[in-house]
């Protein structure tokens, strides 16, 4: 019997644990891994606002994360999928041929919608777009000056938070088409808005940016809000890859995929975390660590059993909280329901802070115990929520 072919595609947090918890499932049996991705640094993309904040962070050399696990790493872009030739066309390395394919190419922020975004605004797309957004806003920070973040949501609040502690001198301003922290319950948003004052973080709210400015941004109304450095946080992209190799993918780009996260088109192609539209009884699951972690869990578990000719379960998937951090000596946690809207419960100030740094370092824990046995890494199911017809 031949070897057994696994290519994954991208080494972000779902990539990386896919790869590193099949070479441990699969030990025994004859399989060979590959992991491409063009960096072989690993990004943390949790703590990417820390990075634009202008602080130093460990680096971790995928290779490194892969020592012991007998998985190849191949350093390179993905720039082709043969479906029916079952091959992956790599850049500087020609065609890797794959049995089973896992697409973990993750999102970035979108900066095509609003005219403007691509060219004057920064984005926290990847290690060297935050550091170069430090390194600006570092010579900013030394004469005063102004930086406005576009989005409300939690990359938003995370972002203008730290970069205001950080920065005392810099003017922050948050503009935001909504109310800031809206997917949080009453008691979360209420503290938020007390750490957003502490920090003296001015809001603009209720009006949609309808250009960004090479100084600053122009709201729908017409109104300009100045700026020496705009931090774009909104909207989402994924890789064309997939709907351009012919793999069935929805509106936005994403793979549509079955109850166990296999292409619906090409079931010999598993897609998690950003790259995949995966539905629970309770409606959509949206891209977060929180949910990608557990999908390429699921999908090593699932390679490994049918491999040994065992069955499977579908995928069941509850979100459990929202973990928000307000700089270094605040954050917000909103524990939520298994569709993530919020629950009763929130935690602050210290005891959260705490509970943020756990989260954002859990991923390295898990590849590290992974390489020597599987370790738990979804926090909730859904209960009911995910038994119950949709």
């Amino acid at each position: 019997m031949s070897t057994h072919r696994i290519v994954v595609l991208g080494a972000g947090y779902t990539g990386l644990l896919a790869a590193i918890r099949l070479s441990q499932r699969t030990r025994r049996l004859d399989v060979a891994i590959t992991l491409v991705d063009p960096s072989d640094r690993f990004t943390e993309r949790l703590r990417l606002h820390q990075v634009a904040a202008g602080q130093e962070l460990a680096v971790h050399r995928i290779p490194d994360l892969l020592a012991g696990t007998g998985v190849t790493f191949v350093r390179g872009r993905a720039s082709a999928i043969d479906t029916a030739a079952r091959t992956v066309r790599v850049d500087g390395h020609g065609d890797l041929a794959y049995d089973e394919l896992v697409y973990a190419l993750g999102s970035a922020t979108d900066t095509a919608t609003v005219p403007g975004a691509a060219e004057h605004a920064w984005t926290l797309n990847g290690g060297p777009a935050a550091h170069d957004f430090a390194v600006r806003l570092a010579g900013l920070a030394a004469t005063g000056g102004t930086v406005a973040v576009c989005g409300g949501g939690l990359t938003g609040i995370e972002a203008a938070t730290e970069i205001a502690e950080s920065h005392p001198g810099v003017r922050v301003v948050l503009i935001s088409a909504g109310e800031p922290g809206a997917m949080m319950g009453v008691s979360a948003r209420a503290h938020l808005g007390r750490a957003l004052d502490r920090l003296g973080i001015v809001r603009h709210l209720g009006q949609r940016v309808a250009r960004v400015l090479p100084a600053g941004v122009e709201l729908a109304d017409g109104a300009v809000v100045a700026a020496d450095l705009t931090l774009w946080t909104t909207g989402v992209r994924v890789s064309p890859l997939a709907a351009r190799s012919g793999i069935a993918t929805d509106a936005r780009g994403l793979v549509v995929v079955d109850e166990t996260l296999k292409s619906v088109s090409h079931p010999e192609i598993h897609a998690i975390g950003d790259a995949a539209a995966v539905r629970q009884a309770w409606g959509a699951v949206h891209g977060t660590c929180q949910s990608g972690l557990p999908t390429a869990a699921y999908t090593a578990d699932l390679i490994a059993r049918e491999l040994r000719g065992k069955t499977v379960r579908p995928f069941r998937f509850g979100y459990f909280h929202q973990p928000v951090s307000l700089g270094r000596r605040d954050a917000v946690i909103q524990f939520t329901r298994a569709d993530d809207t919020p629950g009763r419960f929130v935690l602050t100030g210290w005891a959260a802070c705490r509970y943020k740094e756990t989260v954002s370092s859990s991923p390295l824990t898990a590849f590290r115990v992974s390489r020597r046995m599987p370790m738990t890494v979804q926090l909730s199911k859904g209960g009911r929520a995910t038994r119950r017809r949709g």
